[in-house]
């Protein structure tokens, strides 16, 4: 039976954990150069609705490594930009394709196309969720700090698709975790009530970024404005002052703190220049292991 990998909650702790595992030889064989062409005669469309550079280069080139061929898509240029129905789309590349990735605005979207898709689907990214990036960041705290258990996480900024994200995973995973976004900017309100019923950790909701960064093992922001939301950015940057990840708030933290973005960054307004690029910073361990952590996904899913 076909899985899909649209959110976070429709995985188990232990089947998450196990695609932690898998990135790992992944990486390992990479950096080795050692081929692990685990989807060798595959194919793989990846559809964007959303620009994108991380999300596109890791897809692509791990598709490659991984022995399959990467078909990218853009809606702009497809039938699927003049209006043809999702379902439609679906059933049809399941007949071409062993997968499908998805970056696009959303949820509905990718949802539907997974209900009539044969073949897994993969969130490459929506309005309400980012899974990818979710795991790829929790991996790099396990490289780093060597595991997630214990620590305090913080997320200052929007409440977003990130946010609501990292939400899932502190609930599934076990993890503290205190969100500070200004009021009118919290996460989404389902995501919040599905997580405080199951988790067994502090999920904490404040507007104050110094209570949500105060002795945090790792903190994350993101930018304001997210794509589609351009025409609010000034009303966001007013929203937003006193929300920007700087050493002062750094200094709330405890003395190790990692600090993420998931990228692109707005220097100078949710992240000061000297913070990502300080010894705080994983931003760029992060952003390759979106490469390593996608490749295993993509490998579960259409390997078994």
């Amino acid at each position: 039976m076909k899985r899909d990998f649209l959110a976070l909650s429709q995985y188990t702790k232990e089947e998450l954990d196990s695609l932690f595992v898998l990135t790992r030889e992944l990486k390992d064989k990479q950096k080795k150069g050692i081929e692990h062409r685990l989807l060798k005669g595959k194919s793989v469309a990846l559809i964007f609705e959303k620009s994108s550079t991380r999300t596109r280069v890791s897809f692509e080139v791990g598709v490659f490594q991984l022995g399959a061929h990467p078909l990218f898509i853009s809606t702009k240029d497809s039938q699927m930009g003049r209006g043809e129905p999702i379902k439609d789309t679906a059933r049809v590349m399941a007949r071409y394709c062993d997968g499908v990735m998805i970056r696009t605005y959303g949820q509905e979207i990718v949802e539907e196309f997974a209900k009539y898709s044969s073949v897994p689907v993969i969130n490459g990214l929506t309005d309400l969720f980012h899974p990818c990036q979710i795991m790829a960041d929790i991996f790099t705290v396990i490289e780093s700090l060597g595991s997630y258990e214990g620590l305090k996480f913080a997320w200052i900024g929007d409440g977003n698709n990130m946010a609501n994200t990292w939400v899932e995973a502190a609930a599934i995973f076990g993890f503290d975790l205190t969100l500070a976004c200004p009021k009118g900017y919290e996460p989404d309100r389902k995501v919040m009530e599905w997580a405080k019923a199951r988790a067994t950790s502090k999920i904490v909701l404040t507007d104050d970024p110094r209570e949500a960064a105060r002795d945090a093992d790792v903190i994350n922001t993101d930018v304001w404005a997210s794509m589609g939301q351009e025409s609010e950015q000034k009303e966001r940057e007013k929203a937003f002052a006193g929300y920007q990840l700087n050493e002062a708030l750094l200094d709330e933290a405890r003395g190790n703190c990692m600090v993420l973005h998931c990228l692109p960054a707005h220097r100078g307004e949710e992240i000061t220049d000297d913070v990502i690029e300080g010894p705080h910073s994983a931003v760029w361990d992060e952003a390759e292991n979106r490469l390593h952590v996608q490749k295993a996904i993509m490998a579960r899913l259409m390997r078994g």
